[in-house]
C-alpha cells in the first residue's frame, strides 16, 4: 500500500491582536457572573455579542435571549443589555416594570452616547457616521429625541447632507467602522463644514483600530485571509474589507471550520488569520486545526499593538463579587 504523500507546507500568519476586546470580555462575563450569582434564567436583550458560538454557549448555561423587553416576563431575574448599547427607552421601560436590569454596554459605546447628549444640550445638529440597522447605531440614535441625530452611511450621504446651521454641527461615529472609510467621510464633512465639532478622542474603538492595523500588515503578504467572525458582526465585516483593500483578493469571513470553502483555500502556501472582537480564540484554534489536517502548518504571529485594556463589571455584579 502506497504511503500518503507528504502534506504541502502552509505558512500561517496569525494577526495580533485579534478576537475578544475588553468590552466583549466584560459583556460575556456579566452574563456568566449573573448566572453564577442568581442562577438561571438570566434574560439578555439582543445577542450579548455578535457570535453564534458565544450565544449558544451562554444559552446552554441558562441565558435566555430576547429581542425586546416585552418578551421578558415580570420577574426578579436579571435582564442584561448587550454590549452594543440600547435606546434610552429600554432602561426606562425596565425601570417602569421594576426589572432587575444590568447594563453590559461597552464603556466605549457609552462614551459616544455621552458625546451625543452633550452636543444636543449645546444645541448642535448631530451627524452619526455608521450603518443603518446596526444595534449600536439604533442605541446611539435612541439616546436623543427622534430626528436629533442624522445618519451618514457613505461619502454620498456626506456630500448630500444639508445643514440647518453649518456653524452649529457635530459628528460622532459607530465604534466598529473601517478606519479608512470613516476618515474619508470625516475629511469630506470637515471640508464642507469647517466648523463641525468632532470627538476629543476618536470614537472608533482601540480594538477595531488595532485589529484592522494587524490585517493591513498581513493581508498584502499572504495568498488568502480568513476572518473568524459572524456575518452580523460589523467589526468582523470591516476586517474582511480591510484585507481586500490591502491586497488580499481571497479573503473570507468564516464562523467555524466547517464553513471553510476548500475550493478557495485548498491550494495556497500562505494564509493570514484574524478574528473579530466577538469571536472566541477556540474558533481560531479550530480553524488552524482544520488547516493542519490538510497542510504541514507553520504558525507565526504578526503583532500590531499590545492591548492591556480592562473594563470592570457592572456595579451590582462587582459589589456581589467583593462580598463573597
Amino acid at each position: 500500500m502506497a504511503a500518503n504523500p507528504a502534506k504541502p507546507a502552509l505558512k500561517v500568519l496569525l494577526c495580533s491582536p485579534r478576537g475578544f476586546c475588553a468590552g466583549v470580555v466584560r459583556a460575556i462575563e456579566s452574563v456568566e457572573r449573573a448566572l453564577t450569582l442568581y442562577g438561571p434564567p438570566v434574560y439578555v436583550r439582543h445577542e450579548i455579542v455578535h457570535n453564534r458560538y458565544v450565544v449558544e454557549s451562554l444559552r446552554a448555561k441558562g441565558a435566555i435571549f430576547v429581542e425586546e423587553l416585552d418578551e421578558v416576563p415580570d420577574t426578579g431575574a436579571p435582564v442584561i443589555f448587550s454590549a452594543h448599547g440600547v435606546p434610552r427607552s429600554v432602561p426606562d421601560e425596565a425601570a417602569k416594570r421594576n426589572l432587575f436590569a444590568l447594563d453590559a454596554t461597552c464603556p466605549l459605546v457609552t462614551k459616544v452616547h455621552r458625546e451625543a447628549e452633550i452636543h444636543h444640550r449645546r444645541g448642535r445638529e448631530i451627524l452619526l457616521i455608521g450603518h443603518a440597522g446596526h444595534p449600536e447605531v439604533i442605541g446611539t440614535m435612541g439616546q436623543l429625541p427622534e430626528g436629533a441625530v442624522k445618519l451618514i452611511e457613505t461619502l454620498a450621504d456626506a456630500e448630500a447632507y444639508t445643514a440647518g446651521d453649518a456653524n452649529n454641527l457635530a459628528y460622532v461615529t459607530q465604534t466598529t467602522l473601517s478606519v479608512h472609510d470613516t476618515a474619508e467621510i470625516v475629511d469630506l464633512l470637515k471640508k464642507r463644514f469647517p466648523a463641525i465639532v468632532g470627538p476629543h478622542k476618536e470614537d472608533i474603538c482601540y480594538a477595531t483600530t488595532n485589529r484592522q492595523e494587524a490585517v493591513k500588515r498581513v493581508a498584502p503578504i499572504v495568498d488568502a485571509m480568513i476572518v473568524v467572525g459572524a456575518p452580523n458582526s460589523s467589526n468582523s465585516q470591516r476586517l474582511k474589507e480591510v484585507a481586500v483593500r490591502a491586497g488580499c483578493a481571497r479573503a473570507a469571513l468564516v464562523q467555524r471550520a466547517a464553513d471553510i470553502d476548500w475550493n478557495v483555500f485548498g491550494n495556497i502556501t500562505s494564509l493570514g488569520i484574524t478574528a473579530g472582537a466577538s469571536a472566541p480564540e477556540v474558533l481560531v484554534e479550530e480553524i488552524i486545526d482544520a488547516f493542519a489536517a490538510r497542510y504541514e502548518v507553520n504558525v507565526e504571529t504578526i503583532s500590531a499593538a499590545e492591548e492591556g485594556v480592562f473594563f470592570p463589571l457592572p456595579r451590582p455584579l462587582r459589589e456581589n463579587q467583593a462580598a463573597e
